[in-house]
C-alpha cells in the first residue's frame, strides 16, 4: 500500500509539471493536431539519403562529379577595351547518366544590349543619385557587353549546333555522351569590357584620369554548368545576384596584354623568367623567404614611370591551374606588386597584393599581411590551404572572389589619409574575399541557389579571422581592444530580426528571391553559426564538426542538408530545432522572466495535496511524513505558520528529512534556506538555450545555461524550482546578449521599468 501511495505522490509532482507544460489541451484531445513541435526531426524538409549523399552528411559510395578542363588563349585589347578568346573544353562525364547535350554559362550576356536583366528589377525614381549612376540610368544608351560567339566546333573542327537562351547556351553533341566518356569542343568569342565603376559588375575596368586602366577580369569565358545527382543540369539563368555553380577542372591559360602591364591570375605562372625583369626575379626570390613583411616586386616609383608609356607591343603570360573551379586575372601598367610567404600546414604559400598608387599608404601597409593572416585562420578552422598563392587586387568599389585571386575595395583620400571606417572596411573585405577560396572555391556549394552556403559560412569564419588578426597584429586595431567586426556577434543581427515580417525571408530562400540580401545571406547565417559555436555546442564540438564538414566536402559539391547532417553527425548534438527555426523561418528570439515565487517548507498538508489525494480516494496522511511547499505570504502560508508547522530553519529541515539518508549521506546534505519557483516565458518563436544569471544577497552571482530542450514540451512557458542557501536578489535572462533576444525589457527580475534607446527603437518597430 505504501508503494502505491508513494507512486501517487509522484503523480502529484508529475501532474503539476504536466499541467505547466501542456496548458489547456482539451480541444487537442477532441480534435487532434499535427506535430508542430519545434523539436520534431527534419525528415519532412530533408531529402532521403542515398548512395550519392549519406544520412551522415558525407559523400556516398556512388558520389560523382563532372570535370571540365580548359585550354585558353586570351587577348586583352587595352585600346578598344575588348577581350577576345579561344577555348577548348574537355568535358568528362563521370555521372551514371547518358547526356544528350551540354549546358554552357554565358554570364556576360547579362550585359547584352537586349538583356532582360534590367527589366526584372522594380525601379522607381530615386531622390538622389551619384552623377555617374544618374547618367548611366537616364542619359546613356544600353551598354553592349554580351558574348559574341563566333564559332562552336568539335575536336575535328566541325561546327556544332548551339542555342543561346539569355545567359545559357545549349551545345548539341553528335551523339549522346555516355557515362565515363569525354567530349572535346571549342568556342571562339569576344566581348566589350564594362567599366565596373560606372556600370558596376563583378569584373571590368577602372579608368583613371591619365587614361590608364586597371582590369579585373572574370566570367570572361564561356563556362561549363554543373551537372549533379541533386537536380541534373544547374542551368538557372544568371540575373546578376545568384553567383556561380561550376565544376572543377584543370586550366592552361595564355593571356596576351600590353608589354608594360603587370599581371597575375589563378594558377602557377609558368613563364616567369620571360615576363619578369632580373630585378623582379631577384625580389621574388627574396619574397619567398620573407615571413614577417612583404617584399615589393614592382615599386610605386616603377609603376609611375610606366603610366605614360602605353606600350604598343605585347607580352603573353602563361598560367596553369590544377583542380580549380574557375579562373580570373588582373592586369594594369599602374599596378604596384608585393608578396610575402606564409607557413600553412608545413608548406609555404605566397600572400600577394596588387594595387595602384591610389591604394597607398593603406595597401602597402596592410593588404598582404591581411592575406597571410586570413590563410592561417581559415586553415585552422577548415583545412590547410591547398594552393600555392592567394592574391588581393585593389579595385574601387569591388569585393569579389575567384580561385587564388580576389578584388577588394578600400581607398584612402587623395592626400593619403583615411578613416577607421575605410581601414577596417578594407581589411574586412580582404579577409572575406580571400576566405572565399575556402567557401565556395574549394567547398564548392551552389551559389546560384543557396547564397548562404558560401556567403554565410564565409562571413562566420571571417568573424573568427578578424579576431585572430587583431590578436596577431594588435597595432592594427590600436587603441581598440579587439577588431570591430560588423557581423558575427548576436547583438548585431537584432535590428534585422526584429524588422517588418513583410520584408524578411528565411535563409533557405533561393538567391534571387531574398529580401534584404546582406543581412539574410551573410549576417544571419554567420550569427547563427557563431551562436552555435559560443552558446549551443561550445567551441570544441563546433570546431571539430565544422572542420569535418569542410574536409568531407573540399573539392566537392555539398548541399545544405550535407552541412546540417554533418554538424550533427560529428558532434552528437541534435540541432534540428536550430536549423528549422534559424534557417527555415523568420522567427525571432524573445525570452524573459515571468513570475518569481518564494516558497517555504510546511509539515502541514497544503490544500492542493489534500484535494489531489481526495480525488483519488486516499488521504494525505496515508503517505506518512511528507514535505509540503507553500508560497510565502499566501493566506495558506499565514494559517500554517500560525499553527507552528512552517519549517523556516535549514538545520531543522535537514533533521526533518534525515531519516531518508545514511549516516555518510547526511554529512553531505546541503542546508538551503530559500526555495523559489521561477517562471520563464518565451513570446518569441525561436527556440534558444535559457541562459540565466542569478545574483544573491551577498553580491555574488552564477550563470546557469539550461539546454534548448527545456522548451521541448511547452514552447511558451517553463518553470524551474531553485533551492538556495542565499537569498536571490536579481535574475537576468541572457545577461551577455548571446541569443539575439530582440526585446530585453522582460529579461530581468525585478523588472527594470527603464528601457534603453535601442529597446525603444525595437518597440517602435514592433508597433508597441
Amino acid at each position: 500500500m505504501k508503494k502505491i501511495l508513494l507512486l501517487l505522490l509522484g503523480a502529484v509532482m508529475v501532474s503539476g509539471a504536466y499541467a505547466q507544460n501542456q496548458g489547456n489541451d482539451g480541444g487537442a484531445r477532441r480534435l487532434g493536431h499535427t506535430n508542430q513541435n519545434k523539436f520534431k526531426q527534419m525528415y519532412e524538409e530533408f531529402a532521403t539519403p542515398n548512395m550519392y549523399r549519406t544520412a551522415s552528411g558525407a559523400p556516398g559510395p556512388a558520389y560523382y562529379q563532372q570535370q571540365a578542363d580548359y585550354k585558353m588563349d586570351i587577348e586583352l585589347d587595352d585600346k578598344n577595351k575588348k577581350i577576345t578568346g579561344k577555348e577548348t573544353i574537355t568535358y568528362t562525364n563521370n555521372s551514371p547518366d547518358n547526356l544528350e547535350f551540354l549546358w554552357v554559362q554565358l554570364d556576360q550576356n547579362m550585359r547584352a544590349k537586349d538583356s532582360k536583366t534590367p527589366l526584372i528589377q522594380p525601379d522607381g525614381v530615386a531622390g538622389a543619385e551619384q552623377p555617374g549612376t544618374f547618367a548611366a540610368k537616364y542619359l546613356g544608351s544600353p551598354f553592349d557587353g554580351g558574348f559574341n560567339i563566333t564559332a562552336v566546333k568539335d575536336a575535328s573542327g566541325n561546327a556544332l549546333q548551339y542555342t543561346i537562351n539569355a545567359t545559357m547556351m545549349r551545345v548539341e553533341m553528335p551523339k549522346n555522351l555516355k557515362s565515363g566518356e569525354k567530349f572535346v569542343f571549342s568556342i571562339d568569342w569576344w566581348y566589350n569590357i564594362n567599366n565596373h565603376v560606372l556600370k558596376r559588375g563583378r569584373s571590368g575596368y577602372e579608368e583613371f584620369a591619365d587614361g590608364n586602366r586597371a582590369y579585373v577580369i572574370a566570367q570572361f569565358y564561356p563556362r561549363m554548368a554543373v551537372y549533379n545527382d541533386v537536380e541534373g543540369w544547374q542551368n538557372h539563368q544568371f540575373w546578376g545576384r545568384g553567383e556561380f555553380a561550376l565544376p572543377f577542372g584543370n586550366f592552361d591559360v595564355n593571356i596576351t596584354v600590353p608589354s608594360d602591364h603587370i599581371l597575375d591570375a589563378t594558377g602557377k605562372l609558368t613563364n616567369r623568367k620571360e615576363v619578369f625583369s632580373k630585378d623582379m626575379m631577384s625580389r621574388y626570390e627574396k619574397a619567398k623567404k620573407s615571413y614577417d613583411k612583404p617584399v615589393v616586386i614592382v615599386s610605386q616609383k616603377e609603376a609611375e614611370a610606366k603610366e605614360k608609356s602605353f606600350a604598343s607591343d605585347k607580352k603573353t603570360w602563361r598560367f596553369s591551374a590544377k583542380n580549380v573551379r574557375d579562373f580570373g586575372f588582373a592586369s594594369s601598367r599602374r599596378f604596384i606588386w608585393d608578396m610575402m610567404a606564409v607557413k600553412v600546414g608545413g608548406k609555404d604559400v605566397m600572400a600577394v597584393s596588387m594595387y595602384p598608387k591610389e591604394g597607398n599608404p593603406l595597401w602597402e601597409d596592410w593588404s598582404t599581411k591581411v592575406v597571410a593572416s586570413t590563410l592561417k585562420s581559415y586553415s585552422r578552422m577548415t583545412f590547410d590551404y591547398p594552393y600555392h598563392k592567394a592574391i588581393s587586387v585593389h579595385a574601387k568599389n569591388q569585393g569579389m572572389e575567384y580561385p587564388m585571386i580576389c578584388w577588394n575595395y578600400g581607398r584612402p583620400n587623395p592626400d593619403g589619409t583615411y578613416s577607421d571606417r575605410v581601414k577596417y572596411g578594407m581589411m574586412s573585405v580582404i579577409i572575406h574575399e580571400v576566405g572565399h577560396n575556402f567557401f565556395p572555391m574549394i567547398v564548392n556549394s551552389d551559389e546560384r541557389q543557396w547564397t548562404w552556403m558560401d556567403e554565410g559560412l564565409n562571413t562566420f569564419v571571417q568573424y573568427v579571422a578578424e579576431q585572430d588578426f587583431a590578436e596577431w597584429y594588435p597595432e592594427a586595431v590600436a587603441p581598440l581592444k579587439k577588431y570591430p567586426s560588423r557581423r558575427g556577434p548576436a547583438q548585431k543581427i537584432i535590428p534585422y530580426m526584429s524588422g517588418n515580417q513583410d520584408f524578411l525571408s528565411p535563409i533557405m530562400t533561393q538567391s534571387n528571391n531574398i529580401h534584404q540580401f546582406g543581412p539574410n545571406a551573410y549576417a544571419k547565417p554567420a550569427t547563427g553559426l557563431n551562436i552555435l559555436r559560443e552558446t549551443v555546442m561550445g567551441r570544441e564540438l563546433f570546431d571539430y564538426s565544422f572542420r569535418t564538414y569542410s574536409q568531407r566536402w573540399m573539392f566537392k559539391h555539398p548541399t545544405p542538408e550535407d552541412f546540417f547532417r554533418t554538424m550533427e553527425d560529428a558532434s552528437a548534438v541534435d540541432l534540428d530545432w536550430f536549423w528549422r527555426g534559424w534557417f527555415y523561418t523568420t522567427d525571432y528570439t524573445d525570452i524573459g522572466v515571468g513570475e518569481v515565487k518564494k516558497f517555504v517548507v510546511s509539515k502541514e498538508a497544503t490544500q492542493q495535496a489534500k484535494d489531489f489525494a481526495a480525488a483519488r480516494g486516499v488521504r494525505v496522511e496515508d503517505f506518512g511524513p511528507l514535505v509540503f511547499m507553500v508560497e510565502e505570504g499566501s493566506d495558506e502560508y499565514n494559517t500554517i505558520k500560525s499553527n507552528g508547522n512552517i519549517i523556516d530553519n535549514a538545520k531543522t529541515l535537514k533533521e526533518y528529512v534525515m531519516d531518508n539518508f545514511s549516516l555518510g549521506e547526511r554529512e553531505k546534505l546541503k542546508e538551503p534556506k530559500y526555495f523559489y519557483e521561477v517562471t520563464f516565458e518565451k513570446p518569441g518563436g525561436l527556440v534558444m538555450p535559457l541562459i540565466v544569471e542569478y545574483t544573491y544577497e551577498d553580491g555574488t552571482s552564477e550563470t546557469i545555461t539550461y539546454p534548448a530542450e527545456i522548451w521541448r514540451k511547452n514552447d511558451t512557458k517553463v518553470k524551474r524550482a531553485i533551492a538556495s542557501e542565499k537569498s536571490i536578489t536579481k535574475i537576468v535572462v541572457d545577461p551577455n546578449f548571446e541569443t539575439a533576444d530582440i526585446d530585453t525589457s522582460n529579461n530581468s527580475w525585478p523588472q527594470n521599468n527603464q528601457i534603453g534607446k535601442f529597446d525603444k527603437f525595437k518597440n517602435k518597430v514592433k508597433g508597441k
